[in-house]
């Protein structure tokens, strides 16, 4: 719900696509930043007090927001406060999960743990636009500071199992860097995604495919923003009831592909619904990226470099999709939203198949 209502806030305000695409910019800084500090902090701390504890600071960021004074400097230091608070829970979060599924049952609890969270995507988004429409965007920060108090409470009844200390001599905080640039795989998967969705990303730019190409006003730009995650849900119940893909890297090589595709059909429509189904398109490819990759560091990674690991993880994922909305800004405002979300389309497909004919650990990846 909040993105939906800053990027419209932002529009309303300023109808520039530089100041829709720099909210990644304000998003991805606090992630490169303190992203190392984060992991190492998930791997000597407490796990649940971390994200208890940053997700209080998400719930003052949503409370900034709730008044009628609403800025643009005001929105971006919302969104920066935000962005630093979950720049230090993401790693956290995403390493605890193996201590709160059951043992063996962690491969389906990522897909369940995706899953859980493209519902949200799917529901907020299509809400927003609602609320946006029916009674203002004062009433979409209302309900996300809700949202952010009741997930505070919802965290407080974590129980995790205890883990061991890990390796005394695995204690610096660049052991996750040093991890990753040694696996060729897991480097080769990071880094795939990361370029794929720096250019292929369109989502920073829908206010304006909603409001001038489209036509579609707020409750079009809630269901366009639903789009993908409907997409991803639906990709998850798929994947939670079928058997591990044994050609996981050609799979994954496809998945990028297929996302490559849709978003060159979306930048190029001219209809609601076809460019609707296209973002599903995304989605749901993004969504097979999304579970083979973090199965694969979440069973290749040692639990007492998780934390650190995941926080490398977590720049390449900031860079990828916050970035990304920095790029389709900038070049939507230099060629035409049009012409920046096909041509980022078409440079995902040539990054795909590059990573195919040059990473022969990810080509030959099988689980």
């Amino acid at each position: 719900m909040l993105f939906v209502a800053v990027g419209w806030d932002l529009y309303q305000q300023t109808r520039s696509a530089v100041v829709l695409g720099d909210v990644g910019f304000v998003q991805v800084a606090p992630f490169l930043v303190f992203a190392l500090a984060a992991g190492h902090i998930a791997d000597r701390r407490e796990r649940r007090a971390v994200i208890l504890l940053t997700q209080a600071l998400t719930a003052a960021a949503a409370a900034i927001l709730c008044g009628t004074f609403r800025p643009v400097w005001l929105i971006y230091s919302a969104l920066l406060l935000r962005s630093m608070a979950r720049s230090f829970q993401a790693p956290a979060r995403v390493a605890i999960l193996p201590h709160v599924a059951p043992e063996g049952a962690l491969s389906n609890a990522i897909t369940w743990n995706s899953s859980a969270q493209e519902i949200a995507n799917v529901s907020g988004p299509a809400l927003a636009g609602v609320l946006i429409a029916s009674s203002g965007t004062r009433t979409v920060y209302i309900s996300q500071l809700f949202c952010e108090l009741l997930t505070m409470v919802c965290f407080a009844f974590i129980r995790a199992r205890s883990r061991a200390e890990g390796s005394p001599e695995k204690r610096g905080m660049l052991d996750g860097v040093r991890f990753v640039r040694e696996n060729k795989l897991i480097l080769s998967a990071m880094s795939l995604d990361l370029l794929a969705v720096l250019f292929g990303g369109a989502t920073a730019l829908l206010p304006i495919f909603a409001v001038d190409i489209l036509h579609s006003g707020a409750r079009g730009l809630g269901w366009l923003r639903a789009a993908p995650s409907i997409g991803a849900v639906s990709m998850a119940l798929i994947l939670s009831h079928r058997p591990r893909a044994r050609n996981a890297g050609r799979v994954l090589l496809a998945a990028v592909a297929g996302f490559g595709a849709a978003t060159i059909v979306f930048g190029i429509s001219r209809h609601f619904w076809l460019s609707w189904a296209m973002l599903l398109l995304t989605g749901a490819f993004d969504n097979v990226s999304v579970v083979l990759r973090q199965s694969l560091v979440q069973s290749k990674t040692p639990d007492f470099l998780k934390g650190r690991v995941l926080a490398v993880q977590n720049i390449f994922i900031s860079c990828s999709n916050q970035l990304g909305a920095v790029e389709s800004g900038w070049t939507a405002a230099w060629f035409g939203p049009v012409a920046s979300v096909a041509a980022g389309g078409v440079a995902t497909i040539a990054i795909v198949g590059w990573f195919a004919t040059q990473s022969a650990a990810l080509r030959r990846w099988t689980q």
